[in-house]
């Protein structure tokens, strides 16, 4: 019995590690994202700063990518940036496996 309940909660343990893990790759993918918009955007340093936080923070208003790819594509669009949503997409996924390849290096 306690071979099952060791086994149950390392399996638990993994689960949580995993799941911080997707968090904290895609919090990090969105910073990225939001610092690729802030170069089309031609913003300054703090600006950047601030634009990538407020990108992390779009990604809380529904489950999925969708309200952050709605969040940078308006944003891109309203400053006149010509950009469509594929290559918000593109960049997105990008962003994905460059924030992969720095988390999973860092552990």
């Amino acid at each position: 019995m306690t071979d099952f309940s060791d086994r149950r909660r390392g399996e638990e343990a993994k689960a949580e590690r995993d799941e911080m893990t997707m968090f904290r790759i895609t919090a990090r993918r969105n910073r990225l994202l939001g610092e690729w918009a802030a170069g089309k955007l031609d913003l300054s340093a703090a600006e950047t700063e601030a634009y990538a936080k407020a990108v992390v923070q779009a990604d809380f208003e529904e489950a999925g990518d969708e309200d952050v790819i709605r969040k940078v594509y308006g944003d891109l669009i309203a400053a006149g940036v010509e950009v469509d949503e594929a290559a918000v997409r593109t960049a997105l996924d990008q962003s994905a496996v460059e924030a992969r390849r720095q988390l999973i290096g860092k552990m």
